[in-house]
């Protein structure tokens, strides 16, 4: 077995677990810091795409440093987390979260928000900006008033067919994901249900309705940590066009736009990861 890279460790079990919040039970995954005396950098809050549970975004995990703590969790009705009472709304469910993270025992977090979890991301810096240090938002826009993917694309993306049938994921991925799902479509069925668990449709049509009428756009000035903004230039879902009105409505933000498409924080973790991890240790500036 070869050594692990230079910066990272070796695969290891993470924490795995259940906590009820609010009401709201939710499955919690959190990876130590390496070495086992606690983590010497703030921890990084990780929230996913829709239906996506958190082990989807185990290759860009994978890439950042062992001494990085990194939080994940199910959204209600998503992956390990039950299947909620009543439906929920991005305005209610970052308070949640922060709640979330303040009985994990952190007080700040950086916090990585991955296309429908960038919207979540946005809504926390604005309401639990105390508990945000830095802010990274990667393949997502503002929600209900953004450009919008062409309409095709956006009918693809009214159900959770592509996340439960690997041949129909092959037949789309090209279309709504770009890049290189372009000249491998293949490789979208084996990101999307390797690394997925599967919840309930009803969890599917949920994470819709949080979104339903929310938008970031008149919060953007709100935003006040600084902010990296990660997007692909083939990017169907959500076009680049997104990321450069949000990289000017907030104030201390600046725009990373990478060749290829909405998967490629999955698929091209060693490039993107890196840039990442770069802003998260570099120096604050006065």
């Amino acid at each position: 077995m070869s050594a692990p890279a230079p910066g990272r460790r070796p695969r290891a079990a993470d924490d795995m677990f259940e906590m009820t919040v609010r009401g709201r039970t939710l499955r919690v995954s959190i990876r130590r810091a390496a070495g086992g005396r606690g983590p010497t950098r703030t921890p990084l809050l990780l929230l996913n795409g829709i239906s996506a549970s958190l082990e989807l975004l185990q290759p860009f995990v994978d890439e950042l440093p062992g001494a990085l703590e990194v939080i994940r969790l199910d959204v209600p009705g998503i992956g390990g987390s039950p299947l909620p009472v009543l439906p929920y709304h991005m305005s209610t469910f970052a308070p949640l979260v922060g709640t979330l993270v303040t009985r994990l025992g952190y007080r700040e977090v950086d916090v990585l928000g991955f296309s429908w979890g960038g919207g979540l991301a946005q809504q926390f810096a604005v309401a639990q900006r105390r508990q945000t240090r830095r802010l990274v938002l990667a393949a997502t826009g503002t929600g209900s008033l953004m450009v919008p993917a062409r309409p095709r694309v956006l009918g693809r993306m009214l159900t959770p067919r592509r996340h439960r049938d690997p041949e129909y994921t092959r037949r789309i991925a090209g279309e709504i994901y770009g890049g290189t799902m372009r000249t491998n479509p293949e490789r979208a069925a084996d990101v999307l249900h390797t690394y997925t668990r599967k919840g309930p449709r009803r969890g599917y049509y949920y994470q819709l309705l949080a979104g339903a009428g929310w938008s970031s756009l008149p919060l953007l000035g709100l935003i006040r940590r600084p902010t990296l903004i990660v997007a692909g230039d083939d990017d169907p879902i959500v076009p680049v066009i997104n990321a450069k009105i949000m990289h000017r409505g907030i104030p201390k933000s600046r725009l990373h736009v990478y060749p290829g498409g909405h998967l490629a924080l999955l698929t091209e973790a060693r490039e993107l990861a890196p840039v990442i991890d770069r802003f998260l240790t570099e120096p604050e500036q006065r």
